[in-house]
């Protein structure tokens, strides 16, 4: 995978760790935060220019998804919730393995990745839900 897409996925999940209250917001979406939304879909539609190069150059396994990035920051908040102070770096053992597991050529096929609409939905329902961040100290 070349450097600017696992750059992209690194610099994302540091982000993640460094403010879980990040690690939630990048895992759901606000209709109603229009300006929120537009960032968030720049920085998205700037992701799938690097997916695309990626393939392009051979060093990202074809059957990686814009979907995958959702779920693997989604995995990424888990861990940073599990772990919290007790084991704070936790998260970055889980994203290099993340990162050389998309990286051509691929080792076998991979189950469908879920719908856009899928995906979407679930980050309502974690809006509606709120922050699944536990506060502090707990």
């Amino acid at each position: 995978m070349p450097s600017a897409a696992s750059g992209f996925i690194e610099a994302s999940c540091a982000m993640q760790a460094a403010d879980r209250g990040f690690a939630d917001v990048l895992t759901m979406t606000f209709p109603a935060a229009q300006a929120m939304e537009e960032r968030r879909l720049e920085a998205y539609q700037g992701f799938l220019r690097l997916i695309a190069r990626a393939k392009d150059d051979g060093r990202l396994r074809e059957d990686f998804t814009s979907q995958d990035l959702v779920v693997l920051l989604v995995a990424n908040a888990g861990v940073v919730n599990f772990a919290g102070d007790a084991a704070p770096k936790t998260w970055r053992r889980l994203v290099a393995m993340m990162i050389q597991a998309f990286k051509a050529p691929t080792h076998g096929p991979l189950p469908d990745p879920p719908k856009d609409d899928a995906l979407y939905q679930a980050m309502l329902r974690t809006s509606a839900a709120g922050l699944t961040t536990p506060p502090r100290g707990t």
